[in-house]
């Protein structure tokens, strides 16, 4: 197991000290850009989920892969290696426009979906909706923290009731919590009040918008919410959604609390405290809606170089190869999201290290090349991979994920989604200062980034998992440049149609990162090292119950895969 150095005394050390190690693979910038440029096409129909689609990048990415002479990674069928790993989703499409009312006395205000508020496709297997006047009640933040003593619910009983709950954490404003301050917990994430309004038996939960708390604004939460949904296949969905799962404006939500004689910045000051109990908002919303379900095939993608010495012992490099699809059109007729940035550009990075480590002689360890699907979705490739796994995580090394990556030119810098703190972080700080490059903390944690990557579910199962974020102190115009092009990213092309390839885009940093990452990766293949978490990691324990793989003796055989729909 790996001790944990300070991250500030390893880059002071290290930093000029070392030169970079010989023999760096040579990335090919045009042909990181013809990869960007191919997936990001109209013709791929923004790559979403079982689509025409999702079967042409799935074919790019085996023909790729076989091209830089790596070997399938993916499940076994008939006692042959396969290119992908199957994986079972059950998909919900709203089917026409929905309903949605609010009713207070007499009064019923209609809200219109998609920009006042946007409710989801029903994941708990239901396909028709129909709420009549539920009540609904103000819970706070939705969280129940016993080991933050923090309780929203007050054993109010919300069964078949809409809670409505604020985004974030409950001290990202500050307040009288526990939950790391700016520095979102899952709590704060808006899967987590899902699963906990679910747990309570809720007949839904509305989340209050703030583009602040959730990092982005309406445009995302309207184009992520609106469309096609898909989960992983349940046996009891319904005990994990709950029949009506969506966001409000926060205008239309200053209103609502208005008319039924409620401040809204007043319930979010009180929602701050620990002695916050649920109000009833004397409002009641009634929903109508149908859908259409079925249980679809998608495809995470893998290759692979085994080991020559211990092959069961595996380093993942991972990308999600997904993104939204095609949706509502923009103020300019465009309806397909094309997912340049977002994430052709970490697939490019993740093919691009597949054909250097076929090129370079067999490391000691094998090195898994993993494409995961369905990420915008809710992470659910890599959360399918982390419950099937085709090689066992126990003797998993280490996971690198890269999810958009920089296209404006070298940094000095580089930093990861979320602060958590890890041998695999402190690894690659060393690796960067032996290149001239610092660590930069997380700059904005209450976006909760940790949470957000393909990382986590692997990091869940105690795996030590990285998602490598590119620098923004730009060697061109430094970090008010590259704060001023995230910004502007962020509000304009995230998870929107405008996320498209850009002719004269500067690959030059995403290849000083891939250099990087070929060297975290080749470190840790070629030797003995077993990263870890920190003493206090919520990770940590699961990761000790998997130490007995990595004893010496031979690792466990991954169980054959399911077939579509098997899971449980």
């Amino acid at each position: 197991m790996r001790s944990l150095a300070p991250l500030s005394f390893i880059a002071l050390l290290l930093a000029g000290t070392a030169a970079p190690a010989q023999n760096q693979p040579a990335f090919d910038p045009a042909r990181i850009d013809s990869h960007v440029k191919t997936l990001s096409d109209d013709s791929f129909q923004g790559r979403g989920p079982a689509t025409a689609g999702e079967t042409k990048t799935v074919q790019y990415l085996v023909q790729q892969l076989q091209a830089a002479g790596v070997e399938p990674g993916g499940e076994i069928v008939n006692g042959q290696r396969q290119w992908t790993q199957r994986v079972p989703l059950l998909k919900s499409d709203i089917v026409g426009t929905p309903t949605i009312t609010l009713h207070r006395g007499g009064t019923r205000t209609p809200l219109a979906q998609g920009s006042e508020i946007a409710i989801r496709s029903p994941m708990n297997g239901q396909t028709e909706i129909r709420l009549d006047k539920v009540p609904m009640v103000f819970a706070g933040y939705g969280v129940t923290a016993p080991e933050r003593s923090w309780d929203d619910f007050k054993n109010v009983d919300v069964k078949g009731k809409i809670i409505v709950v604020l985004v974030n954490d409950p001290d990202f404003e500050g307040g009288e919590g526990d939950f790391g301050g700016k520095a979102m917990t899952y709590y704060g994430r808006w899967t987590y009040k899902y699963e906990e309004a679910a747990r309570r038996g809720a007949a839904g939960v509305i989340i209050v918008h703030e583009t602040e708390p959730a990092s982005y604004g309406w445009p995302t939460v309207q184009n992520s919410n609106t469309n096609t949904m898909f989960d992983i296949v349940r046996q009891n969905p319904a005990a994990a959604h709950a029949p009506i799962n969506g966001w409000i404006q926060l205008d239309k939500a200053r209103e609502m609390m208005a008319a039924a004689g409620f401040n809204f910045d007043a319930l979010k000051a009180a929602a701050k405290r620990k002695d916050f109990k649920p109000v009833d908002l004397k409002t009641n919303m009634s929903v109508a809606l149908n859908a259409k379900t079925e249980v679809i095939t998608s495809y995470n993608v893998a290759g692979r170089v085994t080991g020559s010495t211990y092959p069961s012992e595996t380093v993942i490099y991972t990308a999600h190869h997904d993104h939204i699809g095609v949706g509502q059109p923009d103020a300019n007729g465009d309806a397909i999201f094309n997912g340049a940035i977002d994430n052709a550009t970490g697939t490019a990075h993740v093919l691009e290290q597949a054909r250097a480590f076929a090129a370079a002689p067999r490391p000691e360890r094998s090195v898994l090349f993993l494409f995961v699907a369905a990420e915008e979705k809710g992470l659910l490739g890599s959360e399918y991979y982390a419950a099937n796994p085709l090689y066992p995580l126990g003797t998993t090394v280490a996971v690198i994920n890269t999810d958009s990556m920089g296209v404006y030119g070298k940094a000095r810098n580089f930093s990861m989604s979320g602060n958590a703190k890890f041998g695999l972080l402190d690894i690659t700080v060393e690796e960067a200062a032996r290149r001239g490059r610092v660590f930069t903390p997380d700059s904005n944690p209450g976006a909760g980034l940790f949470f957000r990557s393909d990382h986590f579910p692997f990091a869940q199962e105690g795996v030590p998992a990285i998602s490598f974020r590119s620098g923004n102190d730009l060697l061109q115009g430094g970090v008010e440049r590259g704060k001023a092009l995230a910004a502007d990213y962020t509000s304009k092309r995230y998870h929107q149609p405008d996320d498209e390839w850009q002719p004269g885009w500067d690959y030059s940093g995403l290849i000083d990162d891939a250099q990087l990452l070929h060297a975290v990766g080749q470190r840790l293949a070629n030797s003995r090292e077993w990263p870890g978490w920190s003493q206090d990691s919520e990770f940590r324990a699961a990761r000790e119950r998997s130490a007995g793989e990595r004893s010496g003796g031979p690792a466990p055989q991954p169980a054959p895969q399911p077939l579509p729909g098997e899971r449980g």
